[in-house]
């Protein structure tokens, strides 16, 4: 019992303590940008990273806590964008009032990617294993070429849609919102660092409250052993769909976020290596841990940047840079280091004088 309790109060300083660090960094940026500290570039960076951080932890949920490797979530994330942005252009004229309109195009693409997870998730999740990560890979791309074949304009008549060309039959004054393969242009940029922070947050919230509830719990048995988990009486399919749900929902609230910080966006920036790059976030920062996953993201967006002054190069030391990161957190020795200058530290702290 008291073994119980004390992990539960470990679980519970590392959540806090994640959300204190989370709030800490965005303290710290807000500082920077007021004192004008934060260079230009770095500025422009801070939504497409919050927007990266929300990615990460919503991967994390279904690779990390449920233990299945999903290769498409750039596709939600993609739905969430060109819906989210829709939906803004829409109500442009309706909600002036700017984060209220934020927040509802970022509502809109958090449901519509749950619809094409639910979608998605009833004949993908039967499976498991490769197949489940090449399937899902597949519809990643499939919702790629439907955006680039889907045209949808406005007029006084209404909503138009095509999927086969530029035929949506706009009425005169009317105008055409997303253009197939040219996207959706002409955007207004409305989304901000704190709108992106309070996103990390929420979505570090809802997967922190679903990990710790019961939810979580079945998740973690589906991940460790599924005929075990099957054999108590755990709904597999279903426990499995939540977490596919919840995930979709979250990327396509990221999707929304980082599509309205740009005044263009196509449906080829969320391709194959979108996925891939989320997926190296969560690999990189630990499978099941969040601040891991955010602190990954960060700092592979923001490191390309700082390489740019090497020009060819650059790529090939990020690679390098990548793999030997990648080969030092998994090592055994260097968990030990690590681990021994946490002892260490702990065993000084406890000899030092009270009174100091």
């Amino acid at each position: 019992m008291k073994r119980l309790i004390n992990l539960k109060r470990a679980e519970a300083r590392r959540v806090y303590g994640t959300y204190a660090l989370v709030t800490l960094a965005y303290a710290v940026l807000q500082v920077m940008i007021s004192t004008r500290t934060l260079s230009s570039s770095m500025k422009g960076m801070l939504v497409p990273i919050c927007a990266y951080m929300v990615m990460a932890v919503a991967l994390n949920l279904v690779v990390g806590v449920l233990g299945e490797l999903s290769l498409g979530h750039a596709g939600f994330m993609s739905v969430g964008a060109f819906s989210g942005v829709a939906c803004a252009i829409l109500l442009q004229d309706l909600v002036p009032f700017v984060p209220l309109r934020l927040s509802v195009s970022m509502a809109a693409g958090a449901a519509f990617a749950a619809l094409a997870g639910f979608l998605i998730g009833i004949p993908v999740l039967r499976l498991k294993g490769d197949y489940l990560a090449i399937v899902t890979l597949a519809f990643g791309e499939i919702i790629k070429s439907v955006l680039n074949n889907f045209y949808m304009g406005v007029d006084r008549a209404g909503l138009h849609f095509s999927m086969l060309a530029d035929t949506t039959g706009l009425l005169p004054g009317g105008r055409l919102i997303v253009g197939g393969p040219m996207g959706i242009g002409g955007i207004r940029k409305i989304a901000t660092f704190g709108a992106g922070f309070a996103l990390v947050m929420i979505a570090l919230v809802v997967v922190y409250n679903l990990i710790n509830s019961r939810l979580g719990r079945a998740f973690q048995a589906v991940r460790d052993d599924r005929i075990a988990a099957e054999s108590v009486g755990i709904d597999v399919a279903r426990y499995k769909m939540t977490a596919f749900v919840v995930s979709a929902a979250l990327a396509g609230a990221a999707g929304c976020l980082f599509a309205m910080n740009y005044s263009t966006i196509v449906a080829n920036k969320f391709d194959f290596n979108t996925s891939i790059l989320i997926l190296v976030f969560v690999v990189l920062g630990g499978q099941g841990n969040m601040l891991g996953s955010i602190a990954a993201a960060a700092a592979l967006t923001i490191l390309p940047e700082k390489l740019r002054e090497f020009r060819d190069y650059r790529m090939l030391i990020y690679a390098v840079l990548l793999i030997a990161i990648m080969l030092g957190s998994n090592s055994a020795s260097v968990r030990n280091f690590f681990a021994r200058l946490k002892r260490f530290g702990r065993k000084a702290k406890e000899e030092m004088p009270h009174g100091h």
